[in-house]
């Protein structure tokens, strides 16, 4: 009985020194209340379902026709409709779902992309950081690349007249939040379609930002919705 009562005991204690050894403290970015939060691995683990949820349908990358004087190779975003446009030419582009600046963080004008990253480390704005000191929030001066940066696992750094403007387009770590006004200004997108513009992107490459409140988005594009795709019999024969 003694036996079983200490074999009881040492396994509890395993499992118990097992459990500290697999819980890591890491620090996150919570878009909904604009913050950091330190959180550790088993709580991670249990958000892991919310973090997988996927946006909308109508967010999903697709192929689109569309009307612009733009030429092949622009970005145009359009934060009203929460959508992002890669003009392929031949009027077709490649529309993305994305996350926007929440109210009052809204923004337009027109950039060029001054520099990319792979999974790229962040480093808050100082007036940022001041503001959420403010609030009670804790920002770290630096935060290394990684699953949990908020910035995922693309950066591309928007530029004007030659200077950072302290606006990029980013992946992030939770897809939920594409299609919301949820940022401080920067453009999100999924991981898998950051990726997916990333490498079709080279720096220098012209961005068009139209804001929230804009009316005048058919000066720059007409979306005249999904590309058709030609039946077997066309796609051999044509017409």
């Amino acid at each position: 009985m003694n036996k079983l009562v200490l074999g009881a005991a040492v396994a509890g204690m395993v499992a118990g020194v097992a459990n500290q050894a697999s819980a890591e403290m890491v620090q996150r970015y919570n878009y909904a209340t604009f913050s950091f939060e330190t959180v550790d691995t088993d709580a991670i683990a249990q958000k892991r379902n919310l973090m997988s949820k996927r946006p909308a349908p109508q967010f999903m990358r697709t192929e689109v026709r569309l009307r612009t004087a733009e030429k092949a190779g622009t970005i145009i975003v359009d934060s009203s409709k929460r959508y992002l446009y890669y003009v392929e030419g031949n009027g077709m582009a490649t529309r993305y779902g994305v996350g926007v600046g929440r109210e009052g963080f809204g923004w337009s004008g027109v950039m060029k992309v001054g520099r990319k990253a792979e999974w790229p480390g962040w480093t808050p704005p100082a007036r940022m950081i001041v503001r959420e000191r403010n609030n009670g929030h804790i920002i770290p001066d630096y935060m290394a690349g990684g699953p949990n940066n908020p910035l995922g696992a693309r950066a591309m750094y928007l530029y004007r007249d030659g200077h950072d403007s302290m606006f990029r387009i980013h992946g992030t770590n939770q897809p939920w939040t594409i299609g919301q006004r949820m940022s401080s200004g920067c453009i999100r997108m999924m991981n898998q379609d950051v990726e997916h513009l990333y490498g079709r992107v080279p720096v220098g490459s012209k961005v068009i930002v139209i804001g929230p409140n804009a009316t005048n988005s058919s000066q720059y594009y007409a979306d005249l919705g999904p590309a058709e795709k030609p039946n077997l019999l066309q796609a051999i024969f044509g017409g």
